[in-house]
């Protein structure tokens, strides 16, 4: 079983910088592209962004392309997500998450997921 560990999460003011961090045990970080997600209040799972197994591929939601950055450390058995200029509509829960496929914005593809860090975003 792989377990995934969401940090870095807080209240913050809008046009600020922040860095989430996922650490993964009980399986090798290489062997997974990774995902991060968010749940805002009221709404559905919504894809953030993706990156491949060795970080050469990177997907991006419209909503934050040019503002967020996915990155991941293999050897530290960790994935990022760098989140600059944030806004009040990017407060919500974070996720990140593991799949065996290649880059995806399918939640359903993904087979491990961690509980999650608040991001809140004050205008």
């Amino acid at each position: 079983q792989m377990q995934l560990v969401e940090s870095g999460g807080g209240l913050v003011q809008a046009g600020v910088s922040l860095r989430l961090s996922c650490v993964a045990s009980g399986r090798t970080l290489s062997a997974y592209t990774m995902g991060w997600f968010r749940r805002a209040p009221g709404m559905g799972r919504e894809f953030v962004a993706t990156i491949s197994r060795t970080g050469g591929s990177t997907f991006y939601a419209d909503s934050v392309k040019g503002r967020f950055t996915i990155s991941r450390d293999n050897a530290k058995n960790t994935a990022f997500l760098e989140m600059n200029s944030l806004k009040p509509e990017d407060t919500a829960v974070y996720y990140c998450a593991a799949t065996l496929r290649g880059t995806s914005l399918q939640y359903n593809d993904y087979i491990y997921w961690g509980q999650g860090t608040q991001v809140t975003v004050s205008s």
